[in-house]
């Protein structure tokens, strides 16, 4: 007899505009009580609409659908503006925090690297608020290695806050 599973299944697939609201849901909760994003004003719906049509027009952008709506997503988007820099991508991640430790974050950023990859991007870099050890080390357990540290470079509820950065090479 197998056991039911702890979190449903997942569709990962290419996010749609629609995605918008439960997208702004899941980002809203790290925005108003997290230091994990360096936004201090929640997203509208609409706002988050527009963000998806810009980065996804040209960039990889997933999600994960579960019963309930959206649990995840992930994107890349330029690192830097200078056309030097095109063959580099940053990417960012969030689940709902009731879907963290279940494997879908691994699983979405499995599928935005392979599809980095096939676009022929050569590196990815994470920029994680350094107090934040649990996205640092599931980076790290994907392969990213920490090659920089901004020390207060944020500065949300009173607290000055460090940047790490790290990078995964894709050749």
């Amino acid at each position: 007899m197998t056991q039911p599973s702890m979190h449903p299944p997942f569709t990962l697939r290419p996010v749609r505009p629609d995605d918008a609201e439960g997208i702004a849901a899941i980002y809203n909760e790290y925005v108003e009580h997290t230091t994990v994003s360096f936004e201090t004003e929640a997203v509208s719906c609409d706002e988050m609409r527009r963000r998806i049509g810009a980065l996804a027009a040209g960039f990889p952008y997933f999600v994960a659908e579960g019963e309930a709506g959206i649990a995840g997503y992930c994107y890349a988007h330029p690192w830097k503006e200078r056309a030097a820099y095109a063959h580099t991508l940053e990417t960012t991640i969030y689940l709902s925090p009731r879907h963290v430790g279940c494997s879908l974050g691994r699983q979405l950023m499995e599928m935005l690297t392979a599809e980095c990859r096939r676009r022929g991007v050569h590196a990815l870099i994470a920029c994680i608020t350094a107090d934040n050890a649990r996205s640092i080390a599931f980076h790290e357990r994907l392969g990213f290695r920490r090659v920089s540290l901004f020390r207060e470079v944020g500065r949300k509820f009173d607290r000055w806050l460090d940047v790490a950065d790290l990078q995964l090479l894709l050749d």
